[in-house]
């Protein structure tokens, strides 16, 4: 059984969709065709977030607010975590900055083919989109959460650093681990419906598994670099040298980080990729 589907409203080029086997291709050049929808799917993901909330955007920053001082009094004051000669408080802000995208991410991905079933099962498009714009989504709360970093640092006496322009390159890095383990879960989450309860506990688990409350500098080497398997120990603390002018963190670390976070990638769009074609029948 075949259908017909239409590759952009602006094309009048026609495509025949088809039952694979194997490991098909990622079709990137697909996923360029329906950039346009790409962008509203983002844009609603950003809409429905803040919907019928009554702090709306403001949530981007009391979430961090308010674990930034629940991790000040119980690691900071009572616990003595050393914070790199910085104000604990804005070390532990920097940390949550990019740890929350990651989360939220992560979340909001697995749960996205799920939540859009009723585009899944009638309209079609190149499914990975729905993950990718659930992670992307989240970059309005990070560019939120960042103003109010930099203006946190500036009034405990903190100057960001030479280095600040390579920030992005750490949320990069955070956002190609998120959708990777995001690829991974969405498509997980259709065939077995208890992955959901599954992701808070990973990442309950997974923030104290990386330097968010405390610095890595407390492990010796060379278990500081292998430390860097877990991919967002090195974008964390890249994001913080790169914002608050924290020691750097080793570059073999950085390195394993953006080689685990790419293997995740990689492995995540071709395994979400060959499960697409049961998505509509499963879902």
């Amino acid at each position: 059984m075949t259908a017909l589907a239409k590759t952009s409203p602006l094309d009048d080029v026609a495509v025949r969709v088809e039952p694979t086997s194997g490991w098909p291709s990622l079709g990137l050049r697909e996923l360029w065709r329906y950039r346009e929808l790409f962008y509203f799917l983002t844009w609603r993901d950003i809409k429905v977030r803040y919907k019928q909330t009554v702090l709306g955007a403001a949530w981007a920053l009391v979430q961090p607010l308010a674990a930034m001082v629940i991790f000040t009094i119980f690691f900071g004051r009572l616990a003595q975590i050393p914070s790199e000669n910085v104000p604990y408080s804005v070390f532990a802000f920097a940390g949550l900055t990019l740890w929350l995208f990651f989360a939220t991410g992560v979340t909001q991905a697995a749960n996205s083919l799920v939540a859009g079933a009723h585009l899944v099962t009638k309209v079609y498009f190149p499914r990975l989109l729905m993950p990718a714009s659930a992670v992307l989504a989240g970059a309005i709360d990070l560019v939120l959460a960042s103003g109010l970093l930099i203006g946190l640092a500036l009034v405990l006496g903190v100057t960001p650093p030479a280095q600040l322009p390579l920030a992005p390159l750490f949320v990069l890095l955070a956002f190609a681990t998120a959708l990777g383990i995001g690829l991974w879960l969405a498509a997980l989450n259709v065939q077995y419906r208890d992955v959901r309860h599954v992701v808070p506990f990973l990442t309950q688990f997974w923030l104290f598994a990386t330097p968010v409350a405390y610095p890595s500098s407390l492990l010796d080497e060379p278990w500081r670099t292998i430390y860097g398997v877990n991919p967002m120990a090195g974008a964390v603390e890249g994001f913080r040298w790169a914002t608050l002018g924290t020691p750097a963190p080793p570059g073999g670390m950085i390195a394993l980080s953006v080689a685990v976070a790419g293997a995740l990638l990689v492995s995540g769009a071709f395994y979400f990729r060959r499960m697409e074609k049961a998505f509509a029948d499963l879902i």
